[in-house]
């Protein structure tokens, strides 16, 4: 087997038609519909199903595909890697959950570019789960979560400390709760959640959990993905929320919401930079790591190549 046919199999997959892939290779259809027929014959498994409704991946298709994807991200990286050493110039693609995408990420870039101008940076937000499947996938190089999801394939390095709290409208009803715990009251409210796969979601119920609540004991009335309109909702009235201190900073400081803390000790959760752990990182990723370090010196790790060691 070969490249071409890898990546062949990859875009059908993907596109789930021989003609839309041909299109994206910019391949006749033929020379496509050869490719795979090579592999099928090489491999001895019939790697599609085809019927009326399109083309789908078959058992042993499904198996490839995940190998195949990590041939064509491999073959991405050597190719970014040479491409910087000829021209000084690479692109870092960087996957991120809402909160360090939006309020930690644009200072990290800014500086970046400051010291390395002639790099690119290509940003995908998503939820916490989104940033590891992203990386998994091998679609991003590096990536940043508020919650760790998969430890056995990913390594995350906490660099910022964030704080989740209880928002509410800014009514008398709540005024009037001003220094009691949001603990003795949230069951009683309806609350809007974070959509399921992300990270607010998933530490919010680690800290409810933790105060003796379970997040099966809220009235939870939406489950919304945007904090914009929760925050949005929360002011109209819907209910109440759980959201970074970050994302509600200014709607908190001008009145037009509550914060009340999470948890005795207050609602902390680490904000991560996250790596695949058995994937080399492209140089771009080690400057970008390099740059954090010294705006987070909070961050004491080496993380080069395949290995991340905290001190």
């Amino acid at each position: 087997m070969n490249l071409k046919q890898l990546e062949a199999f990859v875009q059908v997959a993907e596109e789930k038609s021989f003609s839309k892939a041909a299109k994206q290779l910019y391949l006749t259809q033929p020379t496509v519909s050869a490719h795979i027929a090579s592999l099928e014959k090489e491999l001895g498994e019939s790697l599609f199903i085809r019927d009326t409704k399109g083309v789908g991946l078959s058992e042993a298709g499904r198996e490839l595909y995940g190998y195949a994807r990590q041939m064509m991200a491999i073959e991405r990286k050597i190719q970014e890697h040479f491409e910087y050493r000829k021209r000084g110039r690479s692109v870092l693609h960087i996957a991120a959950s809402t909160i360090p995408s939006q309020y930690l990420l644009p200072q990290i870039m800014a500086r970046f570019r400051e010291i390395w101008p002639g790099e690119q940076l290509k940003v995908t937000e998503t939820d916490s789960a989104g940033v590891v499947e992203e990386l998994l996938s091998h679609r991003a190089d590096i990536g940043f979560t508020g919650t760790v999801l998969d430890e056995q394939r990913c390594i995350y390095i906490p660099f910022y400390e964030d704080e989740l709290v209880v928002i509410t409208p800014g009514t008398e009803h709540f005024l009037s709760r001003r220094g009691s715990d949001a603990e003795a009251w949230i069951r009683e409210e309806p609350v809007i959640l974070r959509e399921e796969g992300s990270g607010t979601r998933r530490e919010a119920g680690r800290l409810l959990a933790g105060a003796g609540i379970a997040l099966e004991e809220l009235n939870v009335v939406a489950s919304i993905q945007n904090q914009e309109t929760i925050k949005r909702s929360v002011g109209s009235g819907m209910g109440i929320s759980i959201l970074s201190a970050l994302a509600a900073e200014e709607e908190i400081r001008n009145g037009r919401l509550l914060a009340f803390p999470l948890g005795r000790e207050g609602g902390k959760r680490n904000i991560n930079l996250v790596f695949e752990r058995d994937f080399p990182l492209i140089p771009a990723a080690d400057r970008f790591v390099e740059v954090m370090e010294n705006m987070y010196p909070g961050i004491r790790s080496c993380c080069r190549g395949n290995s991340c060691i905290q001190e």
